[in-house]
Parts: C-alpha cells; sequence; structure tokens
C-alpha cells in the first residue's frame, strides 16, 4: 500500500517548507524533506547570534525531531543540485530522487545589485554558520584592538558598517550597540565605547522605509543614543577588503562591512529554460503552482507572487503560509478537488531596535516603545519551535535586561572564519 502513495517532495526545512510538511502529518501521502542541513533555523533571530546575544542551538531545532512521530514522512540531508522537471527528478549530492509532486521552497541569498565587490568582501547573516562567522569576526577584531598599537589600524578594527537600512540591518545595528555598551565595557577595558564605530548605511532618504516617517526617525533616534551613527542617502559603489567607496568618492575604512541591503532568490540549474528575473524569484501562479507543471509548486523566498498589485514580501509570515496552501493544494489535486487562490493574511510587521524599544506594524497602525518590545518578545517566544528554545531563550532574554550580561561570546572553532 505504502507504494500506491503519491510521493511529495519539499525542497527545504525553512518556514514555507516545515508549514507544507505539517500539513502532510498522517495523510495519505509519502513525503521526502531534502535539506542540506539536519535543522530548521528561527531566521528571525539570527541576527541575535552575531550580536552574541544568543547560542547558535537556541535558534535551531533537528528536524528529525520534529518529524519522528511522522511514519509517512522521511529527511533526507542532502544538497540539491539540479531539477528535471520533465522527467519529475530531483538531482543531489546523494543521488536523484523521483517525485509525484514537489515543493520547491530552498529559501534566498543575499542581493548584492552588482556592487563591485561587495559578495567578495562583505559578510553576510542568511545561515546559521554566517551568524556565527560573523561573531567570530567581532570578537576577533576586538581582541586584536586590545593590543594593536597603530591608531589607524586601531581605528579599522573597530569601525564596523552595516549596508542596508531594514529590519535586519536596525535590529543588528540595535543588539551589536548593547553588546558593546554593555558586556563588552567589562570584558575589554582597554577598549571604551565611543572609540567603536558602528555605521548604518542606506541608499534611501530613511531607514525602515517600509514604516511611517515618525516610525523612521524614532529607530534613527534610538540608534543615535546608543552611539550608532545612521547615514541615509548614501550610495555604496563598491566594497574593498577593508573599505567601503561611495559615489561621492569618499571611502570609509573598516574591519567588518555586513551586508543586510537586499535578498534574492535561490538560482537554480534545471532541464527547462527559466525567464529570470533581476532577483531570481520565480513567477507562480495565484495557486502557488508553477506555470506550465501542474505537480510543481513554488512557496517562499523564491516564489514572486503580488497581491492588490504589490509584491509580496520575502519574510516568514508569508512563506509559512504558502508553505501551507503549497500543501494543502496537493492534496487537493490528489482528491480531484479545485485549487485555492493564495492570498496573503497580513498580521503585520515588528522591528526591535534595543532594550524597551520596537515599533509594532498592524495595517495603517504603528506603535512603538515598550508596548511594541514587550509584543516582539513574546510573539518571537511563540513562533520558536521547541519549547526548549523557548525556555533558554527566555532565560537569555532575561539574564541580559537584568544584568547586561550575554552568553554567546565565545569564538567557535568550529565556525567558518570570514577573512
Amino acid at each position: 500500500m505504502q507504494d500506491e502513495l503519491k510521493h511529495v517532495v519539499i525542497v527545504g526545512v525553512g518556514f514555507a517548507g516545515l508549514f507544507a510538511a505539517k500539513k502532510f502529518f498522517r495523510k495519505k501521502v509519502k513525503v521526502t524533506i531534502i535539506d542540506r542541513h539536519n535543522y530548521h533555523t528561527f531566521n528571525p533571530l539570527l541576527y541575535q547570534v552575531g550580536a552574541g546575544e544568543l547560542d547558535p542551538e537556541q535558534v535551531a531545532y533537528p528536524v528529525r525531531s520534529i518529524l519522528r512521530k511522522q511514519s509517512n514522512i522521511d529527511f533526507l540531508m542532502a544538497n540539491v543540485t539540479g531539477i528535471k522537471f520533465n522527467k519529475r527528478i530531483l538531482v543531489t549530492d546523494r543521488g536523484e530522487i523521483s517525485y509525484d509532486y514537489l515543493i520547491l521552497s530552498p529559501g534566498s541569498g543575499p542581493n548584492f545589485f552588482n556592487t563591485k565587490g561587495a559578495e567578495t568582501n562583505s559578510a553576510i547573516m542568511k545561515t546559521l554558520d554566517d551568524s556565527i562567522a560573523l561573531k567570530n569576526r567581532i570578537l576577533m577584531l576586538f581582541e586584536k584592538a586590545t593590543k594593536c598599537e597603530d591608531p589607524e589600524e586601531r581605528k579599522k578594527c573597530l569601525t564596523f558598517v552595516i549596508i542596508g537600512g531594514g529590519p535586519t540591518g536596525v535590529e543588528f545595528a540595535g543588539a551589536f550597540a548593547e553588546l558593546v555598551n554593555g558586556p563588552f565595557k567589562k570584558d575589554y577595558p582597554g577598549i571604551k565605547p565611543d572609540e567603536v564605530n558602528i555605521i548604518v548605511i542606506d541608499v534611501g532618504k530613511r531607514i525602515l522605509p517600509m514604516y511611517n516617517e515618525k516610525s523612521s526617525a524614532y529607530a534613527t533616534r534610538i540608534l543615535e543614543k546608543m552611539r550608532v551613527k545612521v547615514l541615509t542617502e548614501k550610495q555604496v559603489t563598491a566594497i574593498d577588503k577593508d573599505a567601503v567607496r561611495f559615489s561621492t568618492g569618499e571611502i570609509l575604512k573598516s574591519g567588518t562591512i555586513l551586508w543586510t541591503a537586499g535578498v534574492s532568490g535561490i538560482r537554480l540549474k534545471t532541464d527547462i529554460k527559466i525567464p529570470e528575473r533581476r532577483d531570481f524569484r520565480l513567477q507562480v501562479e495565484n495557486t502557488l503552482r508553477f506555470p506550465g507543471y501542474e505537480n510543481v509548486f513554488i512557496c517562499g523566498d523564491l516564489a514572486y507572487l503580488e497581491q492588490d498589485g504589490v509584491p509580496l514580501p520575502m519574510n516568514a509570515p508569508v512563506a509559512s503560509q504558502e508553505g501551507e496552501l503549497a500543501a494543502m493544494n496537493i492534496l487537493r489535486i490528489i482528491e480531484n478537488k479545485e485549487l485555492k487562490p493564495f492570498r496573503y493574511a497580513d498580521r503585520g510587521a515588528m522591528v526591535t531596535i534595543g532594550r524597551n524599544s520596537a515599533i509594532a506594524k498592524y495595517k495603517i497602525i504603528e506603535v512603538r516603545g515598550f508596548i511594541a518590545w514587550i509584543m516582539w518578545i513574546f510573539i518571537h517566544i511563540f513562533y520558536l519551535i521547541g519549547f526548549r528554545n523557548k525556555i533558554f531563550v527566555m532565560i537569555n532574554w532575561s539574564r541580559d535586561y537584568i544584568m547586561f550580561e550575554r552568553s554567546g561570546r565565545m569564538i567557535i572553532p568550529s565556525a567558518r572564519i570570514k577573512k
């Protein structure tokens, strides 16, 4: 009987893939989930790993632990190298896998907008490895600065540039500034907080353009109180190994350049010609089906779909809802039912700037300050996968809030360190 079941393959165990998998729990289908990592990462908190606020295992959860009671679902740790759409075959470094239905949700990568040297010379925060490597680099530069006698080299070591004034850049800047102004004051008594330059750069007129002007001004004000410089209307034209170059000809030297300015879809190697967008996302039908292939569904950051004339954002809430609908539509095909179109239910957006400071938005209403910060905390705890993670994150946040201490201040040798 098991061999007669339709085989659904899900690529990616991010929010889209995980929520799709949950819809197949105890259903009469055979499901294989493929990912190059054996854990689900809670991406909204990756920046806190990079800023030493949380340990890596607190924002990740083993996939097999999520699936252990689901006899119809299997997990394969593999890297997808290609897709043969016409033969219904997925190519991986562990061999080829045939499928009846495919859900593609491989996530996204950074979009460098063809900025010269950006891909080679800037740090990113798209994976757990990236965040650990960023934290390692920050700690190594502080260690180096403690014994650096060259004033120019010391200044470069202690200058941290964040390119991109969106939620990721703002949240990391705030968390990092709190690390510098709190635990690092005790860890590195030879380095004064005002020696550390944290600079947020954005090409737009203001940071957090998805929020209203009052909220953007509020975020700028809070960051500046934490000694973070906010530079807007600055066009980055190139990134060297230790410097940022601007269209005005200015050069800003820095030991760490973090790119948070944009994201793009993952490029796929396939047996068909795919219309390529600049952001490498794939246009999908309103049912999330890939045009021309009724058994293939695309969701998460890879899917491009407009709602009310506006492209849906590349974020976790959209991905989660798309994953659920993609799975439901596959079940509806199997049951000979009509497919349902996707309609994103906007539950709002949030961004935290630092201690007691956040912005919460629902439709046209925006709340700022302590109330928004409390809302941010409880919503993020609620959506974390795993009871243990929820408890340890709450403990870490409470300790940080009360004692101004953080646990994630070790250089982890096994992590990739970007030179």
